[in-house]
């Protein structure tokens, strides 16, 4: 058993938890991964004794303790540096943190107007203000990074950018976001990849349904 322990919360709809799951997944980084769900009525106390901030994801290494998706993803690159969760090119690695950090501060409308549900059905919704933006410049940053690339992913391999935007990829087909050719040809390669596929598994065999509302 790995001495990396990473806790989550429930797969069908923990965005956040899905970041740093796919990224040290899908770079063979061993750890255990353990679900604490979600309860929406009272929030679970036991999020409180596991990070400082009450919240999923965090990572347990030993006595060290590390919470949010990207501070999870750079220690743990630090302690696999061979495992290539970042570009080895310095620019590219650069440019990919850049849209990591774009992605962890910004497309509020898009996160608020559509929460990741995995096993939702595809669908549109009523879009409010500022989401039609989040979408056109997530497919900019998609599209620019697999034209500089050459692909299949952002930067290539699959990457902690990829990671960072796993959860868009979901949402963009879940409520019908794009119909751009080369965006909708890179979701179907991330959703093929191992890593998606195990995760993607284990959310739909979950018990738990939150009515939408109140993810």
């Amino acid at each position: 058993m790995s001495d990396l322990i990473l806790y989550v919360g429930n797969k069908n709809y923990s965005s956040w938890s899905f970041r740093p799951w796919i990224a040290l997944e899908a770079a063979g980084v061993p750890f255990t991964d353990k679900v604490i769900p979600f309860d929406f009525a009272a929030g679970n106390p036991q999020f409180r004794d596991l990070s400082p901030t009450g919240k999923v994801p965090v990572l347990h290494h030993g006595a060290v303790r590390v919470w949010e998706s990207l501070a999870i993803i750079e220690y743990v690159a630090e302690l696999f540096p061979e495992r290539g969760l970042w570009p080895r090119d310095a620019a590219a690695r650069a440019e990919a943190r850049a849209i990591s950090m774009e992605m962890l501060s910004g497309f509020r409308a898009i996160r608020n107007a559509c929460p990741m549900n995995i096993r939702r059905k595809p669908g549109k919704i009523d879009l409010p203000d500022g989401v039609r933006d989040d979408v056109a410049r997530i497919e900019t940053i998609w599209k620019d990074a697999i034209a500089r690339s050459g692909g299949p992913f952002l930067f290539g391999a699959f990457s902690a950018a990829d990671a960072m935007y796993a959860p868009v990829v979901s949402r963009f087909e879940a409520y019908c976001l794009t119909q751009d050719e080369t965006v909708l040809a890179y979701m179907a390669r991330v959703k093929a990849h191992p890593a998606w596929q195990k995760w993607q598994a284990a959310a739909e065999a979950e018990p738990w349904i939150v009515p939408e509302d109140e993810v």
